[in-house]
């Protein structure tokens, strides 16, 4: 069965900042790290899992896109499977970390899945969570986005959500604060391609009216900019909270 990032797999790592967002991450989750193995859950293409292997934890990476993981077996050989979030093939207390970067927003049920990554974990393991809107520094893409802000901002993934999730689970809050600053380039054009193709999930489930009252103005706004094909440096910080199991 078809998952959303399917049909994203080629180009997902062009569309969330590549490569330097991997090694951004994989650092700032690297520094909240309890000893032990490493399960990330939604590994996706796996540039967060392979900055986390070079730094010498090992890593088993899981995900339920088929097409992701193939990309992912290429920075991870023989580390990836297919599995869901929801039921993780692990057994219950087993690991050191998990980790979990730009998934629960996504994911059916929020609470089972912290739960579940609360089953597998060791005693004062550790869970690391990456969610929530990205923070991006204001520049003129940022404004001309803004006809879409109530869209990026209705994320399940709030820190409120997870927080009472975790507390659901019974883990015990570590630290909530942000991943240090992921810079990248992309144009105007760039963004209202990535905006017409739907390759974002808030836009997955928009129906037609909706499209046309906030997506299309944002669109437009994106191609009257001044020189709308320049490459533009940009930079976004994401929420990061880490709990440990008692």
């Amino acid at each position: 069965m078809p998952v959303p990032f399917d049909r994203v797999a080629s180009r997902y790592d062009a569309t969330r900042g590549g490569p330097a967002r991997g090694r951004q991450i994989g650092m700032d989750v690297h520094r909240w790290l309890a000893p032990g193995p490493v399960l990330e859950v939604g590994v996706g293409t796996g540039l967060i899992g392979a900055e986390l292997f070079a730094r010498g934890h090992p890593v088993v990476g899981l995900d339920l896109s088929a097409p992701m993981l193939t990309v992912a077996r290429e920075r991870l050989p023989g580390r990836v499977v297919r599995a869901d979030a929801l039921a993780l093939p692990i057994a219950t207390g087993s690991v050191g970390n998990v980790v979990i970067a730009a998934v629960l927003h996504l994911v059916d049920d929020l609470r089972l899945a912290v739960a579940e990554a609360a089953r597998v974990l060791v005693p004062e393991g550790r869970l690391v969570i990456v969610h929530g809107r990205s923070v991006h520094d204001p520049d003129d893409i940022e404004e001309a986005l803004r006809p879409l802000a109530r869209l990026r901002a209705r994320r399940p993934d709030s820190e409120l959500a997870i927080l009472d999730a975790a507390r659901v689970a019974r883990l015990r809050s570590v630290a909530d604060t942000m991943t240090g600053k992921v810079s990248f380039e992309e144009s105007p054009d760039d963004v209202a391609d990535r905006l017409e193709e739907r390759v974002f999930s808030y836009l997955w489930g928009l129906d037609e009216d909706a499209w046309e009252r906030q997506v299309v103005p944002a669109i437009d706004l994106l191609r009257d900019l001044p020189r709308p094909g320049g490459k533009r440096y940009r930079a976004a910080r994401f929420a990061l909270s880490v709990y440990a199991k008692p």
